[in-house]
C-alpha cells in the first residue's frame, strides 16, 4: 500500500510517500480502507520530535481516519467488513498512523460513521471533536444555561466547542480575528463574537457575559494572561487548558482561590478508550442531527502530505493566518 511516512524526526521534508507492506489485523483489530485522514498540530509535533513518543519504523503520520472496514482480526466483534467507521488516537504512543491506504486499529478506537456523513467530515471531526467534548463535559461538566467562552471559534477545537455547547443549551461567547471569521462563528451557533485584535477585548467579553460572568472558559491557545481570565470568571467557574507545551504563565493565586475557581488540564491521548467512546457517541448523535460539522480549510492528496504538514506548521507555529478549520488528506487521490 502507499503511505506517508518518516524514518527520522525533523522538518516536514522528512516525510516520504511510497509503498510499505499492507498491515494484517491482529486479534482485536480491524483493518480500515482509509478514504480520509486529517492533520492536527500534534502530528507535526510528533514528526518534528517536539513531542517525543515511541514510534514504529517507518512511522506513518496521521491521527484521524474515516473509511470502510476491509478485514476483521480474530476476536474483533464490534464491526464487520463493509462497515463505515471513523476514529482517532493513531500515529502516536507506538500506534501506526492513518495517512495511508489502509490502517489497522484496535476496534476500541473505532466508531460507526452515521449514514449520510461524508468521510471527510468524520475524519475532520475526530480529534478536535473528542478533545472539545472531553474538555467541556468530562473535565468542566458543562450544564445547560451556563455561559462558555472559547478562544478562536473557527479553529479546529474552538469550532467544536461552539457547536457542542450550543447543542446542550449553553450560551456561547467566542473570539475571532476578522469580520469574516466572526460571521462564521455566529453561523456555527455563537451568541456573541469579540474581535481579539480590537481594543478593550476584556471589557467586551465581560459585557457579553453579563452580570453572571463566565462559568466555563475553554482555552485553546497557550495561556498567557490568567489574571484577565480569572477576572472574567463567575464564582466557582472552571477553566480548561489543553494547549501550550512551553507555556509558563504567571498564576494569580489570590483571585483563583477567593473566587473558588477550578483549573483543568488534559491531553486527549492520555484519556481512556471508554472515556473517548462516550464522546464519540454524542458526536455521532450531533453529526446525524446536523448539529455538528467540521470546518475543512484545505485538502491534500496523499502525495502532498509533507506540504500539508508545512501548511499546518505555518499556521500553528508561525501564525500565518491562512488556515480556517482542518486539513484533510485524501489517500485515494
Amino acid at each position: 500500500m502507499r503511505a506517508a511516512y518518516f524514518e527520522t524526526t525533523g522538518a516536514p521534508d522528512v516525510i516520504k510517500v511510497g509503498d510499505v507492506p499492507t498491515p494484517e489485523p491482529k486479534p482485536g483489530e480491524i483493518r480500515v480502507k482509509v478514504f480520509a485522514a486529517s492533520i492536527n498540530p500534534i502530528d507535526t509535533y510528533i514528526r518534528s520530535g517536539a513531542a517525543p513518543m515511541p514510534l514504529p519504523k517507518p512511522a506513518i503520520t496521521g491521527t484521524d481516519f474515516a473509511g470502510v472496514v476491509d478485514a476483521v482480526g480474530q476476536g474483533a466483534t464490534r464491526f464487520k467488513a463493509g462497515d463505515r467507521v471513523w476514529g482517532s488516537n493513531h500515529g502516536l504512543l507506538g500506534r501506526q498512523g492513518t495517512c495511508a491506504e489502509f490502517v489497522c486499529v484496535e476496534e476500541k478506537w473505532a466508531y460507526p460513521t452515521p449514514a449520510g456523513v461524508p468521510d471527510t467530515q468524520a475524519a475532520a471531526v475526530a480529534l478536535v471533536g473528542i478533545t472539545a467534548h472531553l474538555g467541556l463535559f468530562q473535565r468542566a461538566a458543562l450544564k445547560v444555561n451556563e455561559t462558555v467562552f472559547v478562544n478562536g471559534g473557527t479553529g479546529g477545537v474552538g469550532s467544536m466547542v461552539v457547536q457542542m455547547a450550543r447543542a446542550v443549551g449553553a450560551k456561547v461567547i467566542t473570539s475571532a480575528g476578522s469580520d469574516e471569521k466572526a460571521m462564521m462563528a455566529r453561523e456555527l451557533g455563537a451568541d456573541s463574537v469579540v474581535n481579539y485584535k480590537g481594543d478593550d477585548f476584556a471589557a467586551r467579553v465581560k459585557e457579553a457575559a453579563g452580570a453572571g460572568g463566565i462559568q466555563v472558559w475553554y482555552e485553546t491557545q497557550p495561556p498567557t494572561d490568567l489574571d484577565r481570565t480569572f477576572d472574567l470568571m463567575a464564582p466557582r467557574g472552571r477553566v480548561v487548558v489543553m494547549a501550550g507545551r512551553a507555556a509558563r504563565p504567571l498564576f494569580p493565586n489570590g483571585p483563583f482561590y477567593v473566587k473558588g475557581l477550578s483549573l483543568f488540564g488534559f491531553a486527549m491521548f492520555n484519556m481512556t478508550a471508554d472515556e473517548q467512546r462516550g464522546c464519540a457517541d454524542d458526536i455521532n448523535k450531533w453529526l446525524a442531527a446536523k448539529q455538528l460539522k467540521a470546518l475543512i480549510g484545505k485538502t491534500f492528496p496523499l502525495a502532498e502530505t509533507a506540504a500539508a504538514h508545512q501548511f499546518q506548521e505555518d499556521n500553528t507555529i508561525r501564525k500565518a493566518g491562512t488556515l480556517t478549520g482542518k486539513i484533510v488528506i485524501l489517500p485515494t487521490e
